[in-house]
């Protein structure tokens, strides 16, 4: 397929573009091993996810992906997940139902060969393949959680790790592709869960409409009166 023979990728070129951003996944392990209310009102956004409308190119069957977005109360189970095809990449299209500020994503995955070794985040985007994905810069990309550091984080927080996001490259989302370009080293990819924490915001204008009109109003009223028909026929009388 076109898309098995990019997996060349973890140089020095990209190390140095993401050095800041894989040695902070560690810190935030600590943060899985209570199981409050608030970790489930984190990763709200789920919530805001227009689940139908998802696509993932190179899954092993129709509609995996969707299966691997779950409310975080669910983040455990293993009846759904996602797993690659016809090699270990895979792209990840997901829609939302408004505008969020993402804030973190949270992976969970098996600690062997077939977790994901790289993550590639672009928003705003419902067009990328395989060959793009290689081309554009993504807002952001991690290198993630080797297996062998994946097993010591079981205990802690049954395998999910967080990943901080750049708040200023993900301010105004309304769609985010993940695209995994490379595993450990097995044949494919295998993903349990993933989340997004975040806020979810109105549409830009309206909240700036609101406050027009709110600052305007008696000028509006002035508007209105002389543009009304009724107004401007007994002005022309």
């Amino acid at each position: 397929m076109a898309h098995g023979h990019h997996h060349h990728h973890a140089g020095a070129c990209g190390d140095e573009a993401h050095a800041d951003d894989h040695h902070d996944h560690h810190g935030h392990d600590h943060n899985h091993d209570h199981d409050g209310p608030d970790r489930g009102e984190e990763f709200s956004l789920y919530q805001h996810i227009d689940l139908d409308k998802i696509r993932c190119l190179n899954e092993a069957e129709p509609d995996m992906a969707k299966g691997i977005f779950k409310p975080w109360h669910d983040r455990l189970d293993d009846t759904k997940f996602l797993e690659s095809d016809a090699d270990e990449q895979l792209i990840i299209f997901i829609p939302f139902s408004g505008q969020v500020k993402l804030k973190s994503l949270a992976i969970r995955c098996d600690p062997d060969d077939a977790a994901p070794a790289e993550l590639r985040a672009f928003i705003n985007t419902d067009t990328l393949d395989f060959d793009s994905a290689d081309t554009t810069t993504p807002a952001q990309k991690w290198d993630l959680i080797a297996p062998a550091d994946l097993v010591s984080v079981q205990d802690e927080s049954q395998g999910v790790v967080t990943y901080p996001m750049k708040p200023a490259k993900f301010r105004a989302v309304r769609s985010l592709t993940l695209y995994i370009p490379r595993n450990f080293g097995d044949d494919v990819t295998r993903i349990r869960y993933l989340g997004l924490q975040g806020e979810h915001t109105a549409v830009s204008r309206d909240p700036i409409i609101t406050v027009y009109e709110a600052a305007a109003n008696p000028a509006d009223h002035q508007k209105i009166t002389g543009t009304d028909p009724m107004s401007a026929g007994h002005r022309t009388v």
